[in-house]
């Protein structure tokens, strides 16, 4: 049984024994083999028998992925080259990649979780999955598939590209499930709708992550293919897709957390906040061997709950992402997240979820810019009910971001899709 019962339903305090025990060992591991964090604990005045069990996680210093970049490409990995099977990297697109590696334990314990979390969706061992992430240095595509064919699944290694054949390998496959980003998904039902062929697939489930989506883009998806969707998380720097993910209750991710401890940070005061408060999501991995993580700061804005789930598990839950550190866009004084215009977008009804922010400064004052699409009959129909949407549009905008912007309506299709991490923002601000 993928379902591990004996992790996944463990008490409180058993948890908190098993990640204490691991802690321990990790700490000795990566301040004996690991220069970085030696030198990094001892500037603090930590030394591993310091760590005498999870409650002693807070002495330790928090890890950046500045910190990967300024060792790159190999500095913190804790094991000899010779035992590193699998490299992994992130495009690097804000400076160097960030590379990750893994040890053949590595490998069979990241592929344990994503199997826990395909079931957890619904998916067995008699489903095809589909997995559209892309293959590569990116970890989506190996890390749904060799977790696919843990669970006993049989895998269709599709990546991204042609979504017609996409299409079309799903019916003539008769897939059972789906792996791809929640935008992607989008596009391959706005196609299938093209194609005239909803009543002719199988599919059941998806399983999204690689980027933040909304509870009102999971309804959408599911309404407009008629399946469950559930949603993944993970990042390179800790594992990979697989880290935590929602059950059919859809009231949280359960993290793994017997591999996988979880905190949640102040970014401004680097202090733990209260169960059920937004901060920053911080990782310690307890079982990795190639590249151990202490504290690492992943960006992630969420919260966090201890209590049990209507599913029966025990692991903490963290709630759906309000966005990024990273992300928050400072304009005019206000801090705005994309996710806010997708949500406010969704809970209108009368458009896409698909948008792009525009952000300029012009005479030194920020300004923001949103283009819309809007369905077609909108642009067959006079010019006062555009000119009456746009105003409703911004009027919503305005509520849910606290300033204003300029909404320009664009009809369907005119915003370019993402078979990757879709693209939302532009700040040429950055330019200047």
């Amino acid at each position: 049984m993928i379902w591990n019962e004996a992790k996944e339903c463990m008490s409180r305090d058993e948890m908190a024994a098993l990640q204490s025990a691991r802690l321990v060992k990790t700490v000795n591991r990566v301040y004996h083999n690991v220069e970085f964090y030696r030198k990094k604990m001892q500037k603090v005045g930590i030394e591993p028998g310091d760590i005498k069990g999870i409650e002693d996680i807070t002495k330790l210093p928090y890890t950046t992925k500045a910190d990967l970049r300024d060792n790159y490409p190999f500095g913190l990995f804790a094991v000899p080259k010779s035992e590193i099977v699998r490299v992994h990297a992130s495009s690097g697109t804000t400076g160097k990649a960030t590379v990750v590696g893994y040890t053949r334990r590595d490998i069979d314990i990241w592929a344990e979780c994503v199997a826990r979390i395909l079931y957890m969706a619904g998916l067995r061992r008699e489903d095809i999955i589909q997995v559209a992430y892309g293959y590569g240095l990116f970890t989506g595509g190996l890390g749904l598939h060799y977790g696919a064919e843990n669970l006993g699944a049989t895998v269709v290694p599709m990546s991204t590209g042609n979504t017609k054949k996409l299409i079309t390998m799903m019916l003539d496959f008769e897939a059972t499930g789906i792996a791809c980003t929640p935008s992607y998904l989008l596009h391959i039902a706005e196609t299938i709708k093209e194609m005239g062929v909803r009543d002719q697939i199988k599919l059941k489930t998806a399983v999204c992550g690689a980027e933040p989506w909304t509870e009102q883009m999971r309804l959408q998806i599911e309404e407009e293919l008629g399946i469950n969707a559930h949603d993944i998380y993970g990042l390179s720097e800790i594992m990979g897709p697989g880290v935590a993910a929602d059950c059919e209750f859809h009231k949280g991710l359960h993290v793994h957390e017997d591999h996988f401890f979880p905190e949640i940070i102040a970014p401004d005061t680097l202090e733990p906040v209260a169960p059920g408060e937004v901060g920053e999501l911080v990782f310690t991995t307890l079982t990795k061997e190639g590249l151990p993580m202490i504290r690492y700061r992943t960006k992630d804005l969420t919260s966090i709950t201890y209590d049990k789930c209507e599913c029966g598990r025990t692991t903490a839950r963290i709630s759906r992402f309000k966005g990024r550190s990273d992300d928050m866009l400072v304009i005019r004084g206000v801090n705005v997240f994309p996710s806010q215009v997708e949500a406010a977008l969704l809970e209108m009804g009368e458009t896409t979820p698909h948008y792009m922010m525009i952000v300029d400064r012009v005479n030194n004052l920020d300004t923001l810019e949103i283009k819309v699409e809007v369905e077609e009959k909108f642009f067959t129909d006079e010019i006062k009910q555009l000119e009456q949407l746009s105003k409703k549009i911004g009027h919503v905008i305005h509520q849910a971001l606290g300033i204003q912007a300029k909404i320009t309506l664009v009809e369907p299709k005119s915003i370019e899709r993402s078979m990757g991490k879709a693209v939302h923002v532009i700040d040429n601000r950055n330019l200047v």
